[in-house]
């Protein structure tokens, strides 16, 4: 039976498996084991090979399993990439946030747009490319943790390197509307911490006010946000097309008349190029060492200003030619190109040498939003695409 006049029934089973995978609550930084246990369970039903990275409870689980092609004539593998984990949720839906709820064109629940919806695709597809006389192989990456700073994917990319995978056709299935996106910012997320000496408010010279100091860090982020304005890289496809720094969030004290013996500072980054990185670091270190810090222990000497790492996720970088992108050109016909503000975890495919696209169904406009949805037509353009992946992979 062609794959053409049997579209309906993979659709239909791509919404009864998107519906399953929204009831998974993979809220990042929980235990996915059990999706990716199902993920898992599928794929080797049809024959895959696969193997899992941990994080180190084993709590949270990468999944990578491979359809291996009946004849190789050297053509490069495809690697389907899409991330396991949704953003909480709020009271305020209207629907059961992990139960798909259909209405009209729309399938309603959270991750079905970001990207639970890319990863039913690709499962419910698998069937067919399984049955099929594949030339390449056919493998499915499944991660956790994209959402806090890629936390998994980094695990599953040392492995592919430990298992000399370092080749093929990665589609990062993010929500592009079925755009051919190619180059995105990084993004580099940080928490400050700020240790001081707490005392009567009515005696500030006495003590160390934590809150204080984390101000004038803030405000020194400021300044280095103004200067990389005037830093814009040649060619910058972005907009804005300079590195911009956010404060998230500040918090610390205990009341008006105590002095703060401690603050936390919660603050992003998202360069442009790895160099406006490196410079925003060596002035704040610069600052800390040289100014605050010996201020502050100057009073107390067991001050501290500690910088945590939360997630650096690298940029993805536009390159001339990029193999991935033109192998998608040439399968839809569509020769655009374009960025997005947000990160994603194509970056790490692309710095191991294996070419990488994003490209996947839904509207990043739904993402992490309450009432969550994707339009049921970009679930069948999804289809589509891995209808002609399949066609592009299959040896007549």
């Amino acid at each position: 039976m062609s794959t053409e006049n049997n579209i309906d029934t993979i659709f239909k089973n791509s919404l009864k498996i998107l519906s399953d995978l929204i009831a998974f609550k993979t809220i990042s930084g929980e235990d996915n084991n059990s999706l990716i246990n199902y993920c898992d369970e599928i794929l080797k039903k049809l024959g895959a090979t696969s193997f899992k990275t941990f994080d180190d409870e084993k709590k949270r689980v990468n999944l990578f399993a491979t359809l291996k092609s009946k004849k190789s004539n050297g053509k490069k593998p495809i690697i389907l990439s899409g991330h396991t984990d949704v953003v909480p949720v709020s009271k305020s839906w209207t629907t059961d946030p992990f139960k798909a709820t259909i209405k009209g064109d729309k399938l309603f629940g959270r991750g079905s747009c970001d990207m639970k919806g890319f990863i039913a695709c690709t499962l419910a597809y698998a069937p067919i490319y399984s049955k099929e006389n594949l030339d390449r192989d056919i493998h499915f990456s499944f991660t956790f943790d994209e959402e806090t700073a890629c936390q998994g994917a980094p695990l599953l990319i040392k492995e592919l390197q430990n298992r000399g995978i370092n080749k093929g056709i990665c589609i990062v299935g993010e929500p592009t509307n079925m755009k051919i996106i190619d180059a995105h910012k990084g993004c580099y997320e940080y928490t400050t911490y700020f240790e001081g000496l707490a005392g009567h408010g009515s005696a500030p010279e006495k003590g160390v006010n934590a809150v204080e100091y984390a101000t004038r860090y803030i405000n020194k982020l400021m300044d280095l946000k103004e200067i990389l304005k005037s830093k814009i890289p040649k060619n910058s496809v972005f907009d804005p097309p300079y590195t911009t720094i956010g404060i998230g969030g500040i918090s610390g004290g205990i009341a008006r008349n105590v002095i703060a013996d401690k603050c936390r500072v919660d603050w992003e980054m998202r360069p442009v190029i790895k160099e406006d990185g490196e410079f925003v670091h060596n002035e704040l270190n610069e600052f800390v060492n040289k100014e605050l810090l010996p201020e502050m222990k100057k009073i107390f000497p067991k001050s501290s200003i500690k910088k945590e790492i939360i997630g650096e996720i690298i940029g993805f970088n536009r390159v001339n030619k990029s193999e991935a992108c033109e192998f998608i050109s040439n399968l839809t016909g569509d020769n655009s190109r374009e960025v997005v503000s947000f990160g994603t975890e194509a970056g790490l495919f692309q710095k191991i040498g294996i070419s990488t696209v994003v490209c996947g169904p839904g509207s990043i406009e739904q993402a992490h939003k309450v009432d969550e949805f994707i339009v049921l037509d970009q679930i069948k353009k999804c289809l589509i695409l891995l209808e002609d992946i399949k066609n592009n992979s299959t040896e007549n």
